[in-house]
């Protein structure tokens, strides 16, 4: 199969599988072999079986007849939680909500967006795993201290959560910097800002960190769960996102249940025994469920 993607990126070609920041998208390009393609405008050279296209955060209004006239097949790629598209002015939302009608169906990140996007627009969709392209990254350590918060205190990542919880494990604790950092963040105790890198390096930070606390209410694509469960560190999270309950079961809470998740993060750092096992059971649900091979043998059914 003939794949195009289509972003706002003004890159052309292809994604080189040593690409340091493989983000989810670049992966999905990586492992696909797609051609790239800006979604505003330019050539595009050859025919395709399929498109998948990112709808622009800042100006969801693209030409999707555009597409279509080299792509047999057109359809969207979520990015960020399903409700994002409702921060827009009106008129851009009602741009975006027009402009998955056009898609022949969509792809989304979990279970509880397919619900929605289905009772949103009637569509077809397709729940396709977050991915990693390991060619850059290694998972192999040594020793290991500190917490790691998967985001920080805005509204989208709802660090606070997360930030009372991981007293629990009376360990130094790291934040990633994000676009989306809000003011008096560094003033927070005991919360070391990383400067921001790219996703290579930030695989290799995170390899040092021995546990992951990632209380996010928002459902995105999950990397943050998938990316500790690659390096086999627990992530106490929440339910609804799907790399968190597949890779972390046992770290798993109701969202909100900071009694249970505090219960947890304090059975991680005293209990050796849990902690090997979360650990353990995170890198075997990575293998068996989103190791590249298996992510291809999903995608190649789904469609």
């Amino acid at each position: 199969m003939k794949i195009a993607f289509f972003t706002e990126g003004g890159y052309l070609g292809k994604v080189p599988r040593d690409n340091p920041n493989m983000r989810t998208e670049m992966a999905w390009m990586c492992a696909l072999e797609a051609d790239h393609y800006n979604i505003h405008g330019g050539n595009i050279n050859g025919e395709y079986d399929l498109a998948i296209c990112i709808i622009p955060k800042t100006n969801p209004k693209f030409d999707v007849s555009r597409i279509r006239q080299h792509c047999k097949k057109v359809a969207s790629m979520q990015e960020g939680p399903h409700w994002f598209f409702q921060d827009y002015p009106l008129e851009q939302q009602i741009w975006f909500y027009n402009t998955l009608h056009e898609m022949d169906f969509l792809f989304v990140h979990n279970i509880a967006d397919d619900v929605y996007f289905r009772g949103l627009t009637g569509k077809d969709c397709k729940v396709m795993r977050s991915l990693m392209i390991e060619d850059t990254i290694s998972n192999t350590y040594t020793l290991r201290d500190g917490v790691m918060m998967g985001g920080n205190f805005c509204h989208w990542y709802g660090g606070f959560d997360s930030y009372i919880v991981a007293q629990e494990f009376s360990e130094k604790l790291y934040v990633p910097s994000m676009g989306r950092k809000i003011e008096g963040e560094e003033q927070m105790e005991n919360l070391n800002h990383l400067p921001y890198m790219n996703w290579t390096n930030w695989i290799t930070e995170l390899s040092k960190r021995k546990f992951g606390i990632h209380l996010m209410r928002t459902h995105a694509a999950g990397t943050f769960a998938l990316n500790c469960a690659y390096l086999g560190i627990p992530c106490v999270g929440y339910e609804g996102l799907d790399t968190q309950e597949i890779c972390h079961p046992l770290t798993t809470v109701k969202v909100g249940d900071l009694e249970k998740a505090k219960e947890l993060a304090h059975k991680l750092k005293t209990v050796p025994s849990f902690y090997k096992l979360c650990s353990e059971t995170a890198q075997k649900r990575y293998k068996n469920e989103y190791k590249e091979d298996k992510w291809l043998e999903r995608f190649k059914l789904m469609i």
